[in-house]
């Protein structure tokens, strides 16, 4: 990227983020997540790191938070409360460390302390009496909104005067200011969120933007009936501490609420193991947390780092990877799937998101792309919850330099050339050629998928090596493969060879559901092939099922039951079913005992999850005799919500389907 681009780029980027940091500080609103606009922010850093020539006073990067609200009288800080440098991955944090090195030569031990999702305030205290406490506001000037902190019963109203830490005694001046961290309980968070569901309105993003408005209220009881919670974290004012970890201390002792999962670190490998434990432990915690900020521990070493422009060089925010964040689209390429459908998916600039390296992204369908008007070139929010394939939220516009090119979907199919069909009524395009080698080869690859045979160590490139080899025609092939068919392709040793070919003998060993899943037969699906192998029991009798016997199972309509009653007779599938019993495959069907909990109710899954996978989920509806649907309809009985929820759950709203929180579902198995 030459100056030029870099400028354009640095100035679109300085808009965007200015307009969301204004309705996310200032007006308590959010149209991104804030690990979205942490991405937008740390790829400005960066720019501006490459092109300093190009940093100026009012960039994002130089300042903090947003203007404080008229409604509240404002208050200016006694030293102002500034900003920390955001690191993603360790590799980060270690340059941090190399630079202050650089800068000051010394040996650095470390405070760890989790970094609370909540509102930074100031607490000034009188003669040890709580007469003041204020926003963060812009870093220099806040807002005054003593009255709703009182109602924190964390916060103490009264401290003592003189205190002792460790023999070491300390004496508390006149005036004495403390910085905290506002969180909101994420149990009581859920339960605002509970009666928003009951009143029919929409539930709120995250605990920290109700936290926000809770302190924001005139009305000081609205405040209390939050129950909000309150971690201090910093003493403003000199009393002769000399280490951060004596700063909690002395905290702790004065009466205030501190962090017990805080921890000092010797050295930054100890700071590693710390930043390891809690990017899974914090997920039990009772407040939400986003990161860690590693703090410089001694307070004399800080003081000679001291700040570069808003940022504090003795501080760093290490975030924990994020469930959305902003990349490019690079490219959309089309792949074809195992019944030939055309699935466009977006390559995108590498980003770090939810513990991985993501680089591509499913638009489903044209009509999906011209919903959210989708352009090669565009800056966009990418998501990833739990195990779900990364999705593309939103597109940021303002971003666009004229550059961007719309999507086309090809006239042909870009594997074997095939002309590109779409069948009126549907929103997919297809392959036309039914021997197209991509269709053959995704059939193979949901043949041994996860939720069907489940053959580890066998992927899309071994089973594409595999075919063109001409080892493999079919997946029934892969039953026959020996360790000395193996040993000399690419990729594969004695050991490696033996391993896949245990893994293919194990995997001959399944249920009748999987089987069924695992023909990848059009339009059926997992709960189908549920459905199938409980009303018929056996494969023989699912082979010879009439039409009128298939669409007597309740969810089966005439397109699926004359998809299934066609796959069955057809000479293709008859001769691929012999093949697989002469390879040793029998299905097993064992009836499994249910509880009646959930008898004749259906349920939808929208959203992430935090304490189970999404099977974990499905396979509890049905071990207590529920169903799982994909799509929202008047038959559903409940629709699960966890985290950003999508258009199933605003549809729900409207056919006044009951909602269900994680918790709520949770209480309802119990």
């Amino acid at each position: 990227m030459n100056k030029q681009e870099a400028q354009t780029r640095i100035q679109k980027l300085r808009d965007e983020i200015n307009y969301h940091r204004y309705l996310y500080h200032v007006l308590d609103k959010q149209e991104i997540s804030e690990a979205a606009l942490d991405s937008l922010k740390h790829e400005l850093f960066k720019l501006e790191q490459d092109f300093p020539e190009l940093v100026t006073p009012d960039s994002p990067t130089q300042r903090v938070g947003g203007q404080p609200l008229e409604k509240f009288v404002k208050v200016t800080h006694s030293k102002a409360v500034l900003s920390l440098e955001d690191v993603f991955n360790f590799e980060e944090l270690a340059e941090w460390l190399e630079r202050n090195q650089k800068l000051v030569p010394d040996n650095y031990d470390f405070y760890s302390e989790l970094k609370l999702d909540g509102l930074t305030v100031v607490l000034t205290y009188q003669n040890g009496t709580l007469i003041k406490g204020a926003t963060r506001g812009d870093g220099k000037v806040g807002e005054d909104i003593t009255q709703n902190l009182k109602t924190i019963e964390s916060i103490p109203l009264q401290i003592s005067k003189k205190v002792e830490v460790k023999g070491k005694k300390f004496i508390v001046p006149e005036i004495f200011e403390v910085r905290g961290e506002v969180v909101m309980p994420s149990k009581v968070f859920e339960k605002i969120n509970e009666e928003q569901i009951k009143l029919g309105q929409p539930i709120f993003a995250n605990p920290r933007n109700v936290a926000a408005g809770s302190l924001r209220q005139l009305d000081s009881k609205m405040t209390a009936a939050r129950k909000l919670d309150c971690f201090a974290f910093e003493i403003i004012t000199p009393l002769g501490q000399k280490t951060h970890e004596e700063v909690h201390q002395i905290l702790k002792i004065l009466g205030f609420k501190t962090n017990p999962n805080n921890e000092l670190c010797r050295n930054l490998a100890e700071v590693q193991k710390y930043l390891t434990k809690w990017e899974t432990a914090r997920l039990k915690l009772a407040y939400q947390t986003d990161g860690v900020v590693v703090v410089v521990n001694d307070i004399a070493l800080a003081k000679k780092l001291g700040s570069v422009g808003k940022t504090e060089r003795w501080m760093a925010a290490y975030k924990f990877p994020a469930e959305q964040a902003t990349t490019i689209v690079e490219n959309i390429k089309v792949q074809v799937g195992r019944i030939g459908t055309l699935t466009p998916v977006a390559i995108l600039l590498p980003v770090r998101l939810a513990g991985s390296t993501v680089s591509r992204a499913t638009l489903h369908n044209q009509d999906e792309i011209e919903r959210l008007d989708i352009r090669i070139g565009d800056t966009v929010v990418v998501q990833k919850a739990g195990d779900i394939i990364p999705d593309i939220v939103v597109v940021l516009p303002k971003l666009r330099t004229g550059k961007e090119k719309k999507f086309i979907m090809p006239r042909n199919c870009p594997i074997c050339g095939s002309l590109v069909v779409r069948p009126e009524g549907e929103v997919n395009h297809y392959c036309s050629n039914p021997k197209c080698f991509a269709v053959e080869k995704e059939k193979i690859v949901h043949f041994v998928s996860r939720k069907a045979f489940d053959v580890e160590g066998l992927g899309p490139k071994i089973i594409e090596q595999l075919i063109t080899e001409g080892l493999i025609n079919s997946a029934a092939d892969l039953f026959k493969l020996t360790i000395g068919d193996l040993e000399p392709l690419e990729r594969f040793a004695e050991k490696s060879a033996s391993n896949l070919v245990e893994a293919l003998a194990g995997a001959k060993k399944i249920s009748l559901a999987k089987f069924i899943y695992a023909l990848g037969i059009r339009h059926v699906g997992e709960e189908t092939a549920i459905a199938l192998a409980e009303n018929f029991g056996s494969l023989d009798k699912i082979i010879k099922a009439s039409l009128e016997d298939l669409l007597n199972i309740e969810d089966i309509g005439e397109v699926m039951a004359k998809s299934l009653h066609d796959y069955f007779n057809s000479l293709e599938a008859k001769k691929f079913l012999q093949d697989l019993e002469e390879a040793g495959i029998k299905p097993f069907f064992v009836k499994i005992e249910k509880s009646s909990k959930f008898a004749n109710k259906t349920f939808v899954l929208t959203g992430g999850l935090n304490n189970f996978t999404r099977d974990e989920t499905k396979d509890l509806i049905r071990k207590n005799g529920g169903e799982v649907s994909e799509a929202v309809s008047k038959k559903t009985d409940y629709v699960i919500a966890g985290t950003d929820p999508g258009s199933k759950y605003d549809k729900a709203k409207k056919l006044n389907i009951q909602i269900l929180t994680e918790k709520e579902f949770i209480d309802l198995i119990e």
